[in-house]
């Protein structure tokens, strides 16, 4: 708000001075809306100027720098040159605004060449800001679980989340689809609560990419422009991030990395909730979700059983234990290495 209201006060202020100084000779209501114009461009023009990270911003200033040293020198040449007065001004003023120009759009195009190292401290306050940026996609936002994670400060930084996202989340919100309305206002409880948390920095930003009719492709474009790592639970999002080089941070991934770690030979206590697709078998699960496919158990459903682990399974859906019931004599004589109850 303060920088709207300093804006406004700049294309008065420069409206003012225009209208009772009588610049080029315009009258007054004309020189107004002339300064008014020239304070309109002024203003777009830093608007993109802060866009563009600082790598960018010095070799902008120093290509327009060079550019205006070389248009300086080829002037003195030609104030020796035969030609008329009026002609000499054009064409310096042509050079002028020909080496400026150049010279900003390539320091601007090069600035990303620049080497840190030898800057020093100037991109010290930068870069580890831009590291430290999570770019929050709609899935992980819905699943909820990235508010515990950030609560308990597994997760560092800044978190952005584009208004892009938050459009496409609104939408869910407001789904005809009874499950879908409530996975979406879930999502937007789960941001409002993060937001309340002085502990986490979640930042909106409206950065986007017109040109992008995608959500997921414009999420890798944002993280490429800060240099952000993506979150989220979306497997082909993870995949295609990583063909476009954008460092991910699957949550599915972390919850099967702190998944206990179960050997076969283990015991463990499980509730049987459902019969198997095999044959005679009955399925229970963990507490942190882990299927328990349990032989000869079909009729042991809604009831705990002791089993001994077989064998445990690696998908690309998450982890799969098997296991068979103890025997009635062995389950008092063996020590229980894991008793895990539902």
């Amino acid at each position: 708000m303060d920088i709207i209201l300093i804006r406004v006060l700049f294309v008065l202020l420069l409206s003012a001075v225009c209208f009772f100084l009588h610049p080029f000779g315009l009258a007054g209501p004309v020189a107004a809306i002339a300064g008014a114009a020239a304070a309109g461009l002024v203003i777009v023009f830093e608007l993109r100027v802060r866009a563009l990270t600082l790598r960018r911003l010095i070799g902008a200033v120093a290509g327009s720098v060079l550019g205006i040293f070389g248009a300086a020198l080829f002037c003195l040449v030609l104030r020796s040159a035969p030609l008329e007065t009026s002609t000499s001004a054009v064409v310096q003023i042509f050079v002028l605004l020909l080496m400026t120009y150049v010279g900003l759009l390539v320091g601007a195009n090069k600035g990303d060449m620049l080497n840190p190292t030898a800057l020093g401290i100037i991109f010290s306050g930068e870069r580890p800001s831009r590291r430290s940026v999570k770019v929050l996609d709609t899935s992980v936002i819905i699943d909820g679980r990235i508010a515990d994670i950030a609560e308990a400060g597994f997760i560092d930084g800044t978190m952005v989340v584009p208004e892009f996202v938050l459009r496409e989340l609104q939408v869910v919100a407001d789904s005809t689809d009874g499950s879908k309305r409530q996975r979406g206002r879930r999502g937007l409880d789960m941001l409002q609560r993060m937001q309340s948390n002085d502990k986490i920095q979640v930042q909106i930003v409206p950065d986007d990419f017109p040109s992008i009719r995608e959500v997921d492709l414009k999420l890798l474009e944002l993280a490429k422009k800060w240099e952000a790592k993506v979150v989220t639970n979306d497997f082909n999002l993870n995949k295609v991030a990583h063909l476009h080089h954008v460092e991910v941070l699957n949550i599915n991934d972390l919850a099967n990395a702190l998944k206990p770690v179960v050997l076969p030979g283990e015991r463990m206590t499980v509730l049987i909730l459902k019969e198997g697709k095999e044959f005679n078998q009955g399925v229970g699960y963990l507490d942190d979700g882990t299927m328990v496919v349990v032989d000869h158990a079909r009729k042991m459903i809604g009831r705990s059983v002791d089993i001994s682990v077989t064998s445990v399974l690696q998908t690309a859906s998450g982890k799969m234990i098997f296991g068979k019931m103890d025997e009635p004599g062995r389950a008092a004589d063996l020590p229980r290495t894991a008793e895990i109850t539902h």
